[in-house]
This record gives C-alpha cells, sequence and structure tokens, in this order.
C-alpha cells in the first residue's frame, strides 16, 4: 500500500506517520519513505527542510510536483495506491482527475451544510470527468460521550445518506470526534489506531475497490 500526499502546500501525511526521513533516489527515480507497517509515502513535507517551511507556490507548480510523485517515485507493485487531496476543486484533484489512471475517487465531508456544497462541487466535478465516485464518508459524524455512550451529532444531524443520494454512490462509513484518533496523529502514531468504525470503513473501501477490479 502506499499513500500519495498530494496537499501541496497544506501536507500533513509525514507528521501523522511520525516520518521526517528525506526521501534517496537515483538515476531510476526517487525512493517513497517506508512507514512503521510498511506503508509507502511520498509527501511534499519529506523534501522540505523543515516541516513547517511554507510552501508558497501557485498552480502550475503544485501540478508539476504532483506529476513528478507519481511519475518519477518508485513506487513498486502496490496493491493500492491512495492520493490524499486538498479540499474542493483546483488544480491539485484537477491534475489527479487528468494526470492519473484512478480506480475512483471517494468524497469525505462533515455534516455542517458549508461542507456539503463543498463537497457536492467536487462530486460533479469528477462525474464531468467520467470518474467515479466510489462512495461518500462523513468525518466527524458524532461524538460518543463516555458517561452515557450516547451519540452527540456535535455539527448537526448525519447528512450521509443525503450525500450518498447525492452522489450516486454508497455511503461507506460515518466515523465519530475521537480524542484518541487526534492524540495519535499529534504523535505520529495514526498506524496503532484501532476502531469498529474504521474496521468497517475499511472493509467497505476494499468491498468498493472490488467492484471497479470486476467491471
Amino acid at each position: 500500500m502506499g499513500i500519495l500526499d498530494a496537499d501541496i502546500t497544506g501536507p500533513s501525511i509525514p507528521k501523522m506517520f511520525g516520518l521526517n526521513a528525506r526521501p534517496s533516489g537515483s538515476e531510476t527515480g526517487i525512493l517513497p519513505i517506508l512507514s512503521r507497517s510498511g506503508i509507502e509515502i511520498m509527501s511534499m513535507n519529506l523534501l522540505l527542510p523543515s516541516e513547517d517551511e511554507a510552501v508558497i507556490w501557485r498552480g502550475p507548480l503544485m501540478s508539476k510536483a504532483i506529476t513528478q510523485f507519481w511519475e518519477e517515485v518508485l513506487w513498486g507493485k502496490l496493491d493500492c495506491l491512495i492520493i490524499d487531496l486538498p479540499p474542493g476543486t483546483g488544480d491539485a484533484p484537477l491534475t489527479v482527475l487528468q494526470a492519473i489512471p484512478i480506480s475512483g475517487v471517494i468524497d469525505v465531508f462533515t455534516p455542517q451544510e458549508l461542507t456539503e456544497m463543498i463537497v457536492k462541487k467536487a462530486v460533479r466535478m469528477a462525474q464531468k470527468m467520467n470518474v467515479r465516485v466510489l462512495g461518500v464518508v462523513e468525518n466527524m459524524s458524532y461524538l460518543v460521550l463516555p458517561e452515557t455512550g450516547k451519540k452527540l451529532e456535535v455539527f448537526g444531524r448525519s447528512k450521509g445518506e443525503e450525500m450518498a443520494k447525492a452522489s450516486g454512490a454508497p455511503l461507506l462509513g460515518r466515523l465519530p470526534i475521537d480524542p484518541e484518533l487526534a492524540r495519535l496523529c499529534d504523535e505520529g502514531n495514526i498506524e496503532r489506531y484501532n476502531s469498529d468504525d474504521m474496521s468497517e470503513l475499511f472493509a467497505n473501501v476494499v468491498a468498493a475497490l472490488d467492484g471497479t477490479n470486476e467491471r
């Protein structure tokens, strides 16, 4: 498995995985950095002198970097390559949809109406470019109150089914606000995270990808 961090100006994947080594390479190409569990990762933050260095680039440079991450990184034989994109319909998603032969997109949103509007735009973009929407994921869908186990919908009622209907794709999962996940991401230990909701999401994503491969 590999992760291509296509959020060039706001790359956060290395921080979440606790990576700070610089990629090596040769005339053949660039070697991605391996995480503790063997996930191949390439991100702009791995190439910067410090993780808080600002990348102040216009669209064409960001598009070129994403293309190079796809063409010049020696990914090897992967079961799956996840491309993490910033929100919206700007240069980064446009480059990925046009330049990389992807199996489909998964749209992630939170329950606020403002976010719903932005994600619907991304869905329309994928549909116009004849890229399959594999499914949608509602993040920060609710908070489980530790005292009672009750689910509190902090940002309003779930819009998962509405978004699934709007995208013509299944709702792959509803992920809660989980302080433990936030802590592990800050510590660079995201690979230690485990939950029933995440396991269900992973199973649904695999099923969606299997459906794509059968076509």
